[in-house]
């Protein structure tokens, strides 16, 4: 089989090795074309994907600009991003490109499927149409499915492979073509009735921790004012053996997913006279907490009778999850600049993240600082140096515990 794969970043990059590593020839489409070239010579920019995976399947892969590339394959995936406008808006312009160009090369017989997180209704009322500017219609002449990606950057227990895949087609042709796709690279396939159910699907998988995250950060806000130590709390609710699921508080949310579902569901809503309110709040929780966070070191240096201004603090850790690299939507940005903005000395350290070009900041070690902030704690940090050289640190993540310090402050 041949199989065509356009957007090849965290998502498309693992499913072009995917396919290749299963026998299948691979072209993958991406508009960067610094991407393309590094892909060609067998580098990666993605963690996931050493360079001597992307190696050992050279043969089989070729990275282009081109979508005429494509007009050979059997099927093409879709995984290109689906951001939000500055009003937290949906902004599907890099489906509609996509679906624009995919139509002047579309075949008859072809499937295509359709993996960027959106709204349900998508595929069928606004990714469809697209590509039926070709003149062939979907579910008779072309197939159509929608399949959410599951990937989540930096993990190992669950891979693509052992993550069960959720499969919504068309029609029955097109979902049945969809699930025989993916069972070439994954162990279990779920089938849902329509692109809509699957749309759905994704988006209440990731609501569903947006909400309970922005629950126990409103609560580690509470507990803050109280005096009681939230990650107590949390850790001693853990211990009920049924009805309890054990999140942890942090500075905010990030990645593609988390921070961006809730405001699709709530978009699409309005346009059914519905308010998803509990939806809503929760994302708007979880967008203040950097807010908090800013304030909460603030509070710590006033203790130590230093103002923000002027201060020299270190923000340890900047992208939005461990063991990654991944800057997209990530909380301690937010909590850079708003620092910058009341006149703070800013330096970060990230292992994953070797600079801030947008900041003008290279990653150190933080010394002769004010105040150390852990927004993100990557495997092997060294916390008790941390502890034992800075002034003043404060933990965000809860990764201090056991740590008893004058100078230590914790969420």
């Amino acid at each position: 089989m041949k199989i065509g794969v356009i957007g090849l970043g965290y998502v498309g990059l693992p499913l072009v090795v995917s396919f290749a590593e299963a026998g299948h020839e691979v072209v993958g489409v991406d508009v960067d074309a610094h991407v393309i070239a590094s892909l060609n010579e067998g580098r990666s920019h993605i963690e996931d994907v050493p360079d001597e995976t992307l190696q050992a399947i050279s043969e089989r892969f070729q990275a282009t600009p081109r979508y005429a590339d494509l007009a050979k394959v059997d099927a093409v995936v879709v995984a290109v991003p689906t951001p939000l406008t500055a009003n937290r808006e949906p902004d599907l312009q890099p489906m509609i490109d996509t679906g624009t160009a995919l139509a002047n090369v579309l075949q008859a017989g072809q499937l295509v499927v359709l993996e960027s997180t959106t709204y349900p209704g998508t595929t069928r009322e606004r990714f469809a149409p697209l590509l039926e500017e070709s003149g062939l219609a979907a579910g008779r002449d072309f197939f159509l499915a929608f399949s959410p990606e599951r990937i989540d950057p930096g993990r190992t227990d669950y891979t693509l492979r052992t993550t069960p895949k959720i499969v919504g087609g068309l029609t029955d042709e097109c979902r049945r073509r969809a699930v025989a796709l993916y069972e070439e690279v994954c162990d279990e396939v779920v089938q849902v009735s329509t692109p809509e159910a699957a749309e759905l699907t994704k988006l209440l998988e990731n609501i569903f921790r947006s909400v309970n995250i922005a629950l126990v950060n409103e609560l580690a806000i509470l507990c803050d004012r109280m005096g009681i130590d939230v990650w107590e709390v949390v850790e001693a609710a853990a211990t009920k053996p049924y009805g309890f699921m054990s999140f942890k508080p942090g500075p905010g949310m990030g990645g593609h997913c988390l921070p961006v579902d809730p405001f699709y569901l709530a978009w699409r809503a309005r346009e059914f006279d519905m308010q998803t309110e509990f939806v809503e709040l929760a994302g708007e929780v979880n967008q203040r907490m950097p807010y908090f966070c800013v304030d909460r070191i603030s509070r710590a240096l006033n203790d130590h009778a230093k103002p923000v201004k002027g201060s020299r603090i270190a923000i340890v850790g900047v992208s939005y999850k461990p063991g990654v690299g991944d800057l997209r939507e990530s909380p301690a940005l937010r909590i850079l600049r708003l620092l910058r903005a009341q006149g703070a000395e800013l330096s970060y350290h990230d292992d994953f993240v070797p600079e801030l070009t947008d900041l003008g900041l290279r990653s150190e070690w933080p010394e002769d600082t004010d105040c150390v902030a852990i927004v993100t704690a990557h495997p092997g940090l060294d916390v008790e140096r941390l502890v034992s050289e800075a002034p003043l640190v404060v933990d965000f993540r809860g990764v201090t515990r056991g740590i008893e310090a004058q100078n230590l402050v914790r969420l």
